[in-house]
């Protein structure tokens, strides 16, 4: 049998109905999260000391994961004194192991007696993915920027002929500097095509100097920036071949963000 509802209860029925709406949409609760929780990752005890979750590249002692870009040898460079200084008469050296995107730390020290002017003082590069043997790639610059003139887009903290720095925060020969960059690394299509393209935000001893820049392809030195399709790469070093007194570095790590 089909009950019957009087029309008054009907419309006190909405009108609850709508209350009880009401209140929800009102209540903060309609609003929170609860999963998943995000996973506890402890920071380092002590500033730029990496975090529980990261993957510790030079911990001032040893080159065990590392390789030489040309030919996948055993790192050739100097371990002394809980820093790692560039061999010149050997070459670039780069991760054994492959990331993709990533967080990363380094630091890295001009010497304090530096020589040369422009890009032969202090010369080095931080190649966010190795893509060969040599200087191929996608380089963040390294080298002597305080008070030393360079075309902008190749002075330290640039993204090599591509992206100058949106401030000079160098620190003075012999003074250690930082580099903190996340890298997000560009999706190639299974023709080759690039999908997404790669992005990379720096901060120097600091200060923001690329915010989420985007990178139009590898880094040159003679040539326009194209992409090459690759899936993950080494982070490499580089050995330059200025004739000014060679940098060194020290506590490097890394967290894989994908």
């Amino acid at each position: 049998m089909k009950r019957f509802t009087p029309p008054a209860l009907a419309l006190a029925t909405l009108a609850m109905v709508g209350a009880s709406c009401a209140v929800a949409q009102d209540d903060p609760k309609a609003t929170e999260q609860w999963e998943p929780v995000p996973k506890v990752v402890t920071p380092g005890a002590k500033e730029n000391a990496p975090p529980s979750d990261a993957v510790v590249l030079f911990d001032g002692h040893s080159l065990a994961g590392w390789e030489a870009s040309k030919d996948h040898s055993p790192a050739g460079w100097k371990v002394h004194d809980g820093i790692v200084t560039v061999d010149k008469t050997t070459d670039n050296i780069q991760t054994k192991q492959h990331f993709h995107s990533y967080q990363l730390h380094l630091e890295w020290q001009i010497p304090k007696d530096i020589t040369g002017e422009g890009q032969g003082r202090g010369n080095s590069g931080v190649f966010l993915a190795s893509t060969g043997p040599g200087d191929e790639g996608y380089e963040v610059q390294i080298m002597d920027s305080f008070e030393n003139k360079t075309y902008v887009n190749g002075q330290a903290a640039s993204i090599y002929k591509q992206a100058a720095p949106l401030v000079n925060a160098a620190r003075h020969p012999g003074d250690w500097q930082t580099y903190d960059i996340i890298w997000t690394a560009p999706v190639f299509a299974a023709d080759g095509t690039v999908k997404t393209p790669a992005y990379v935000t720096l901060f120097h001893n600091g200060v923001l100097v690329q915010n989420h820049t985007e990178l139009t392809g590898e880094t040159f030195y003679i040539g326009k920036p194209k992409y090459k399709a690759y899936t993950d790469a080494p982070i490499k070093l580089q050995a330059h071949g200025d004739h000014s007194q060679p940098i060194s570095f020290r506590n490097i790590w890394v967290r894989p963000l994908d």
